[in-house]
């Protein structure tokens, strides 16, 4: 009998170096624990990255959507520039400020010669065009149809009526 409980003996004792069940399971838990760490901190991290990304998108999408208002507003000034560089508008705008076409122009050659016969500019239409206040401050004013000698024809400005109510009692008062 004491030969049968040998062999049992030896093989309970193989069993338990294969299947350790006490100290030895102590071992295994600072690599179970680094395990866990290594993919906490992996999850985490991956977390952060995503939401730089995200953050990084918002930022690109508010920055196209202002570049698409400033294109906009950029289109919307050119097409007003443009409308003002037009030939029928620049002439509007130049006989609202009373200017006239030019005549046939002459041109000086190299040697000092006139090329080509000059001609006077047409005289502007009086309703569209503002007649300027002070005659003497604008000296092409006389030969533009401004009136010098104040006959009231031209259309510079009227003389004063001495029987005007501003200048009435100054003249009637003597």
């Amino acid at each position: 009998m004491s030969t049968a409980k040998g062999p049992l003996k030896g093989r309970a004792a193989r069993l338990g170096r294969l299947m350790p069940s006490g100290p030895s399971t102590a071992a295994r838990t600072p690599f179970v624990l680094l395990v866990v760490v290594l993919l906490g901190g992996g999850l985490i991290s991956l977390l952060l990255l995503n939401s730089a990304l995200n953050q990084g998108s918002f930022k690109l999408n508010e920055l196209k959507n202002e570049t698409t208002e400033l294109t906009d507003e950029e289109q919307a000034l050119q097409r007003d520039v443009d409308d003002y560089a037009a030939p029928d508008a620049l002439e509007r705008r130049a006989r609202e400020l009373g200017m006239v076409p030019g005549g046939s122009p002459a041109f000086l050659g190299p040697d000092g010669k006139v090329l080509g016969r000059p001609s006077a500019a047409p005289s502007p239409d009086p309703s569209p065009s503002p007649a300027p206040t002070d005659p003497s401050a604008d000296p092409g004013a006389a030969g533009a149809g401004a009136d010098p000698v104040g006959t009231g024809t031209g259309t510079g400005p009227a003389p004063a009526d001495p029987a005007s109510p501003a200048t009435a009692p100054t003249t009637s008062g003597r």
